[in-house]
């Protein structure tokens, strides 16, 4: 008899949606916010010397005037380096979310050997290059990128089956509700991370002075510690809207109700057969 999932085993409202990736987040709060913090602060390296060719100016990095053109280039190489990570993350919150749905305990350290590593990496830089191109041509590209494309790594982890063209059409069920709840998330996220990330920092600078030398390492530590709560939690929303959108779509629900009543592996319905 399985223990009480974590997950409900039924569709749900976006509020719900949201609230039942934080659940997950929390149950897995050590693997995902370490590996977020990693990256989060890599990412900070990798901006770090671009922002000052940049001439952008802390905390929010916004363009100076005469390098719009790097500046543009910035802002495209984040929006390419989060979309890395937090497919990456993705795939460790893939990883407990079936189990979460089952009911069933899986140790921490069991996660990685679930990751699929070898085919979720490449699926990641494919990822990451496309939302970078298309917030470099302009913001419309990146919204459809992002929308659509970005449970693919939980496709490829929960799925085992289908990659880009699976996570696009998971995405653009029920018109485009997959879609519409990665960008929700994401715009509530934005609006943590300014807050987190640039919010405290600037209220510090007005007080303590214009532009004070401290600046220069708060600011990406800043920014680092809001983007891990935030990769986190959307690599969750991800995890848990796939799984959410194949009960809505595919009976997902019913397919592990009918194994249990019959004495079968619960789990194999979550493998996608095409």
């Amino acid at each position: 008899m399985p223990a009480q999932p974590d997950l409900p085993l039924r569709p749900m409202t976006l509020g719900e949606l949201l609230d039942a990736a934080m659940t997950l987040l929390r149950a897995r709060a050590v693997p995902l916010l370490a590996l977020a913090g990693v990256l989060a602060v890599l990412e900070q390296a990798l901006l770090m010397p671009l922002r000052q060719l940049a001439s952008a100016s802390p905390p929010v990095y916004g363009p100076a005037r005469g390098s719009f053109g790097l500046w543009w280039t910035l802002v495209a190489t984040g929006f390419a380096a989060e979309a890395f990570i937090i497919c990456v993350l993705g795939a460790v919150a893939a990883a407990a979310a079936g189990p979460a749905l089952l009911g069933r305990p899986l140790r921490d350290r069991e996660l990685w050997g679930r990751t699929r590593p070898l085919v979720v990496l490449p699926a990641a830089a494919g990822f990451a290059a496309l939302c970078g191109v298309a917030a470099f041509a302009g913001f419309v590209g990146w919204l459809l990128a992002y929308g659509f494309f970005g449970l693919v790594s939980a496709v490829l982890v929960i799925d085992r089956a289908g990659s880009f063209g699976r996570a696009a059409r998971l995405a653009g069920r029920n018109g485009m509700r997959g879609a519409w709840t990665r960008l929700a998330a994401y715009l509530t996220w934005f609006a943590v991370r300014m807050v987190l990330g640039a919010g405290w920092v600037a209220f510090f600078s007005a007080v303590s002075g214009d532009a004070p030398e401290w600046l220069t390492w708060l600011v990406p530590l800043a920014w680092a510690f809001a983007n891990t709560i935030a990769y986190a939690a959307l690599a969750c929303v991800d995890a848990v809207l796939l799984l959410e959108t194949r009960i809505r779509t595919e009976g997902l629900d019913i397919a592990i109700s009918r194994a249990r009543s019959r004495g079968e592996d619960d789990a194999a319905p979550l493998v996608y057969a095409p």
